[in-house]
């Protein structure tokens, strides 16, 4: 019989075997299969046919089902995620799986199904011309989309409920719809909507010019300070890759900024353009998976996951803000980072990726300088964009409103009565981050998690935003019993509370992740903002990137101190890289822009070396002090978690690994090497769960990934009390 070898979805580093039936044809690898797992069946994916096995051959199981006659993998797709699994010490089910949909996952079919969509019938009109509906909204609103295009059943935003009553009514009807698998590029008549293309300058045609005429891989940076038209870049770039016939692959960081993009590519091209992020239901997601797979997309603009869809014929990776940390996957399951294996991906195709950004990381600067990158500079603005002004307000002495120097409140005023829009970043949500007692100094702490509660002002709340366990505010001190009760520090909701009665006469718009968790209020905030609605912006890093807001004319950082004097190595590059986007979103539209910092250390070499230099200095003075100092990129770094209920459990099992490293350091005289820890994380309590951590550093990532690979071998850790995990690369120390 013929042994299979198969990866399941689980937290193990082991793989395992079965025997193929009798008379069962042998199936490609990547494709799914059912096997029994004890009591359970489980679907798993085919991964090689051993000759061998460490399992008496008496107690192998045969498979059950074979779901897939042929693999869900395309070639470079499959030898990537293998790369990435050994690379990232991840399970390869966990990391095989996870390239999948969900409705994949649970061993339905992979091939695109018949339809059936709900239609209007000719009494559906009548009803709805009749005035029947008047008060049945719900019924209305269906019959009123339907009159627009035919809606799939089970897969829209009208309730069941609805449908059923009007079916019982006559007024729709199902109707089968097959499949029709037209590839983008034999449907489109045209590639670019008339009057779409903008003009380029010289350094927009000369950048465009090295990117049209290079064949083959390369890893591209592209540079360019907020405002030069980079994305004019991308979109005749992804035109000249469409003419070819082929695919284009976009990536964004954040949700928030996939439907303004969406919209953008969907007003340039006259062809099928898809979005992947997380707020599609598992349907979608499957049905946007089918269609790159068989061609009918023309571009896939996604989070970063959407890497791991399948294309027909794939010519162009683009990935917008390349620096940003949302490309990392920073919890739960394997901890990826999608710009290093978008590059890597890219080569495996022998196609070009594009990495944009008016801040890189100094990884990428690094790879620029290793001539692992090259390096694509925009030094000005493009079309209309003014040069900013910028300004440091000392805070020492002065006088202070809610966060606000009253320089930089005269500041907003000129510039509101001028007709212009004034946006203020501060990264830190609700009314106030601490509620005390006057009298003794009691702070209002979640239990679970060792942190103080952020106030919220209007609904009387104290929330925890690292649990998001809430309660209702306490009348007295549960130590003095006072009933003097004060907060400190500032917040969005205070910011926007302070201004409302300082410039009442003006709009204002807050976006935050509490004033956009409901599905579409960012889309209706944004619009607000566009339409002129909304004078005053107040936002969090929501705000910070990828918007083009052509009024705003003042742009202010309320709060930054703190990150001037973090213990995270990389707190002054995110610090550097937050001040030029946000102040990147004024002066866009021809009019003169100004930036406003608010800081008690206006002296701090950082903000003075910034302002007068700019980022592309920081960055050169930044990676000559991670190279003295062997911090990555001159080294590679890997981070052990450990969290349990039990406080000693988690320091005791990082001490069973450190001791486990140094050992291997002497026993195989691994210079260089360094084992911190274990130590409590910055976060040393959350939900009741107890953090520490295990960091390992060497100059070499070869070295490193050895030693990773002999520690997955040949350690088993002996509390079970303990969950651990391993980020490779990690971006994230608290």
């Amino acid at each position: 019989m013929q042994l299979v070898r198969v990866a399941l979805a689980l937290p193990l580093m082991r793989l395992f075997d079965y025997l193929l039936p009798a008379g069962q044809r042998r199936p490609p690898l990547g494709a799914r299969v059912r096997v029994p797992f004890g009591r359970q069946q489980k679907i798993g994916i085919l991964v090689d046919f051993p000759a061998v096995s460490e399992v008496e051959p008496s107690q192998l199981k045969q498979l059950s089902v074979v779901l897939d006659q042929q693999s869900l993998f395309a070639t470079e797709m499959w030898h990537m995620l293998n790369w990435a699994a050994g690379y990232y010490q991840a399970p390869l089910g966990e990391v095989l799986f996870s390239a999948l949909p969900s409705r994949l996952r649970r061993g339905e079919s992979a091939a695109e199904q018949t339809k059936i969509l709900w239609k209007i019938t000719a009494l559906g009109r009548q009803a709805l011309s009749g005035g029947e509906l008047s008060r049945m909204k719900k019924q209305q609103e269906a019959l009123q989309a339907l009159c627009q295009a035919p809606l799939e059943k089970g897969n829209n935003t009208f309730a069941t409920s609805i449908w059923a009553k009007l079916k019982s009514k006559d007024w729709v009807q199902e109707v089968i719809e097959e499949a029709d698998i037209i590839p983008w590029h034999q449907s489109a008549a045209n590639i670019v909507n008339p009057g779409e293309r903008l003009s380029l300058n010289k350094q927009q045609a000369l950048a465009l010019s090295q990117l049209i005429f290079h064949q083959g891989f390369a890893a591209w940076l592209l540079e360019g300070v907020t405002g030069s038209g980079k994305t004019e870049i991308y979109l005749q770039l992804i035109e000249e890759t469409l003419k070819k016939g082929c695919q284009v692959l976009v990536l964004v960081p954040e949700i928030g900024l996939t439907p303004q993009t969406l919209q953008r590519f969907r007003a340039r091209f006259s062809l099928p353009v898809d979005a992947l992020h997380s707020e599609l239901n598992d349907t979608q997601r499957l049905q946007v998976w089918q269609r790159a797979r068989s061609g009918q997309s023309a571009i896939v603009i996604g989070t970063r996951s959407a890497l791991f869809t399948p294309f027909e014929r794939l010519g162009l990776i683009v990935i917008d803000e390349e620096h940003d940390p949302s490309f990392k996957q920073q919890e739960g399951g394997w901890r990826y980072h999608a710009r290093d294996l978008a590059v890597l991906y890219a080569k495996q195709q022998n196609i070009p990726v594009l990495m944009g950004s008016a801040t890189p990381s100094l990884e990428s600067l690094h790879n620029v300088a290793r001539g692992k990158y090259r390096h694509l500079v925009l030094s000005q603005r493009a079309g209309s964009g003014s040069r900013l002004s910028h300004q440091l307000i000392d805070l020492k002495g002065r006088l202070v409103h809610k966060g606000l120097s009253e320089t930089l409140l005269r500041k907003m005023g000129e510039h509101l009565e001028k007709g212009n829009q004034v946006l203020l970043f501060l990264n830190r949500r609700g009314f106030a981050p601490v509620l005390l007692c006057h009298e003794c100094g009691w702070m209002a702490s979640c239990p679970h998690c060792d942190k103080t509660y952020t106030y919220y002002h209007h609904q009387r709340i104290l929330r925890c935003h690292h649990c998001g366990g809430q309660h209702r505010v306490p009348m007295q001190c549960r130590d003095c019993g006072s009933t003097h009760l004060i907060t400190t520090g500032l917040g969005t909701e205070q910011l926007e509370e302070m201004l409302s009665s300082r410039f009442p006469q003006f709009g204002i718009t807050r976006i935050d992740r509490d004033t956009t968790a409901r599905k579409g209020h960012l889309e209706q905030h944004l619009s607000d903002i566009r339409q002129g609605k909304s004078r005053i912006l107040i936002g969090t890093q929501m705000l910070a990137k990828g918007h083009h807001f052509p009024d705003v004319t003042l742009v202010a950082l309320v709060n930054v101190d703190s990150a001037l004097f973090s213990l995270d190595f990389r707190a002054e590059e995110r610090l550097a890289q937050l001040y030029v986007q946000v102040a990147g979103r004024a002066g866009r539209a021809g009019k003169p822009g100004e930036v406003i910092l608010q800081t008690h250390y206006p002296e701090h070499p950082l903000l003075q070396l910034l302002l007068q230099q700019g980022y592309p200095a920081f960055a050169r003075q930044a990676l000559l002090q991670r190279q003295s100092m062997g911090l990555p990129p001159f080294s590679a770094q890997a981070l052990f978690h450990a969290r349990s209920r039990n406080e000693a459990d988690g320091e005791k099992m990082l001490q069973q690994l450190a001791d486990y490293f140094l050992q291997s350091k002497r026993e195989k005289n691994i210079s260089g090497l360094e084992v911190l820890g274990p130590m409590p994380a910055p976060l040393a309590k959350k939900s009741d769960q107890f953090r520490w951590q295990l960091l390992l550093q060497h100059p070499s990532k070869g070295v490193l990934q050895h030693l990773l690979t002999d520690f997955q071998s040949h350690f088993e850790p002996k509390f079970s009390s303990v969950r651990w995990s391993l980020d490779v690369d990690p971006l994230d120390l608290s």
